[in-house]
């Protein structure tokens, strides 16, 4: 048992998952620093072969263990009107993995009824397994994790993905501001920055447009580990939302100023 608390009614899709991250880990980690094959999706993104594999091997297990759930992921699509839904990201940081830089994960969850109930990030080049299980608490390689309790903003740490997104929007004021009052910044994009914030190592996470699968494991492991993730308004996420993940204490201050109110 890797962390007590997430010993839940949700026990056997925790197992599953995490047989998952096992065998997604071996198939990436396979490819990670080797000559693949990178392609460009029509959304200007790109996809290589270990999201692909990773992603038909997810498909294929789904289909076997829990044939009722439905499934949605980056590479392959779906829906999200199934009861019981799994949602992944086989390679979260495509353009890292591709790059030979080590932050990159495969991002795993289930929503029951439009809820997420179970989130694993699985970062195997850097050694990281995060879990969370709704009402179980969250851990990170085992240990039970938890946001930090600064709340000041000039005492607070806040990482991002990247500026590219921000130059010249409705938020790049907003975002200078933040930079500006922050005690430190840094660039620690895609999962690994929400990762931080849910062990209390930064406490602010912010982008402005994530995908579903970018989002799901993400908030369940945040809350569970004490924070709090919303739109930059305050309300709950979307496919292709905004997103706030904070240790929930200056998540207030954060959605007044990104927000616009």
């Amino acid at each position: 048992m890797r962390a007590g608390r997430l010993r839940t009614v949700f026990e056997r899709e925790l197992v599953f998952a995490r047989e998952v991250a096992d065998r997604a880990a071996e198939i990436a980690m396979g490819l990670f620093m080797r000559d693949v094959m990178v392609s460009i999706k029509p959304d200007s993104t790109p996809v290589t072969e270990a999201d692909l594999a990773v992603e038909a091997m997810f498909r294929e297990l789904v289909a076997d263990r829990f044939p009722a759930d439905g499934v949605i992921g980056e590479e392959g699509g779906g829906s999200e009107g199934s009861d019981r839904l799994w949602v992944i990201d086989p390679i979260d940081g495509t353009k890292n993995f591709s790059d030979g830089v080590p932050v990159w994960a495969t991002l795993l969850a289930l929503h029951v009824e439009g809820r997420g109930v179970l989130g694993v990030i699985s970062a195997p080049a850097m050694g990281d397994r995060y879990e969370a299980v709704r009402g179980g608490g969250a851990s990170w390689n085992g240990r039970a994790i938890h946001v930090s309790d600064r709340a000041k903003l000039s005492e607070a740490f806040l990482v991002y993905s990247s500026v590219d997104g921000w130059i010249g929007s409705q938020h790049w004021e907003p975002f200078l501001g933040l930079i500006r009052d922050t005690r430190r910044t840094r660039g620690f994009g895609d999962f690994w920055g929400h990762a931080l914030v849910a062990r209390g190592a930064a406490d602010v996470m912010v982008e402005r447009d994530l995908a579903i699968w970018d989002w799901a494991a993400l908030r369940v492991v945040s809350e569970e580990a004490g924070g709090r993730v919303t739109t930059f308004e305050g309300t709950e996420l979307f496919h292709r939302s905004s997103v706030i993940t904070s240790n929930g204490l200056l998540h207030a201050e954060l959605v007044d100023r990104l927000s616009g109110d």
